[in-house]
């Protein structure tokens, strides 16, 4: 699975970095192409001479390639070249730079340049692994979407035992395998994404809207893309970037406009993800001059906006995946099993305002998934990126058990 794969692995100062050896002759003879990136401090632990002879290029450690001719290490280039990004020891130094995007060397200047997933393998004593500003760190390198590798418990270069240890390089490759392995499904596959909130315009200065960041459609975008699959994102507005540069991006404002993007290409997608909050109601006339306020109470007359789901999953073909959302304040597995028969749903993702760190605007979630078959599994709060993992891997199973 990871034949053919470009992987840059960067190696910091630790005394774990004798495992990066071990990892980068590993990688190599699975058949993936390795380009090392090392920090100053990691030259202190093991010798480039090492490295370059495992992985067959010359490493990469300063921002000049080469001295003599003045040719660079195009950071931004490395970033692009790369299916994933592996840090590996990463130190509680290095941890604390990227979180806090510093980029003072070549390796954190890919890091905040680098497109692909990003793993980090910790490796530290055990008090500076548990210290609250290391496990801040970690928790933020999370959040920002990045895979942050088991730190096992055990004997420490201290003499003490305990958590902190850089993952072993064959655990380490099994994961990969596993990753790499899980994009043979969805190379190819066709998937359509709503995401983000739409607005409803009352004249041209204001407009009806919900709380909807989009975080949640996006990270799932990604790690679609991430996954090799063709990933269409309808998009209402958002202050997010793009989330991978294999996402095509249709923008759309009002829930009609959501409608008539994704009714254009729905028979065209084997998998369609409602992830987007549309408004059920809209108003029924749209003044083209700002609305002045006078006195006394003023009413608005409103008119139900299209159902999306419900309409479009009324013409679902055989072999479709439709995969609905539903955020609820109370009753919440009682109006969740209701949508996902209404709306001709096979599985939906059900999360609560009642969970502290779930739903809009948080960079976490909390979900429970109900599938048509009786399937329910509720997960722990985690990052978005880490729950946007569950769900494919959710679908993935769903689209299986298919005949």
């Amino acid at each position: 699975m990871i034949s053919g794969k470009k992987i840059i692995l960067g190696i910091t100062g630790s005394i774990a970095a004798y495992k990066a050896a071990v990892l980068a002759r590993l990688l190599v003879k699975a058949g993936a192409e390795v380009q090392v990136v090392m920090t100053e401090a990691a030259h202190e632990f093991v010798t480039p001479l090492t490295i370059s002879t495992l992985t067959k290029n010359p490493v990469l450690s300063g921002f000049v390639r080469d001295q003599a001719t003045g040719q660079w290490a195009n950071h931004v280039e490395l970033g692009l070249w790369a299916d994933l990004l592996l840090v590996a020891p990463a130190t509680a130094h290095t941890l604390a730079r990227f979180a806090h995007a510093h980029a003072d060397d070549l390796l954190t200047a890919l890091y905040l340049s680098a497109r692909c997933p990003v793993w980090l393998a910790p490796a530290m004593d055990l008090d500076m692994y548990a210290h609250p500003a290391t496990q801040a760190n970690l928790a933020a390198l999370q959040a920002y979407g990045n895979t942050v590798l088991d730190s096992p418990a055990g004997p420490l270069a201290s003499g003490l035992s305990g958590p902190g240890r850089m993952e072993e390089p064959e655990a380490i490759l099994e994961k990969l395998q596993a990753f790499f392995g899980k994009n043979q499904h969805w190379a190819g596959r066709k998937v359509l994404l709503t995401a983000g909130p739409t607005r409803e315009p009352l004249d041209p200065v204001r407009y009806i809207s919900n709380h909807s960041t989009g975080k949640m459609g996006y990270a799932l975008a990604q790690a679609l893309a991430e996954a090799g699959a063709e990933v269409t994102l309808v998009s209402g507005p958002t202050a997010l970037s793009l989330p991978h540069a294999a996402v095509k991006r249709i923008a759309v404002q009002s829930a009609q406009e959501m409608f008539d993007a994704t009714e254009a290409v729905f028979a065209d997608n084997e998998v369609v993800i409602f992830a987007a909050a549309v408004a059920d109601y809209t108003p029924a006339t749209v003044s083209d001059r700002k609305i002045k306020k006078k006195e006394g109470d003023f009413s608005l007359e409103l008119c139900k906006t299209t159902d999306i789901a419900a309409t479009l999953g009324r013409r679902k073909h055989p072999g479709q995946v439709l995969v609905g959302f539903a955020l609820e304040t109370h009753d919440a597995l009682a109006h969740a099993r209701q949508k996902l028969v209404s709306k001709n749903l096979d599985l939906l993702v059900l999360n609560t305002l009642e969970d502290a760190g779930a739903g809009f605007g948080h960079d976490t979630n909390r979900i429970t998934l109900l599938g048509r078959s009786g399937y329910e599994e509720t997960f722990s709060l985690k990052p978005k990126k880490q729950v946007a993992a569950d769900i494919v891997r959710a679908i993935e199973t769903l689209m299986q058990q298919q005949p």
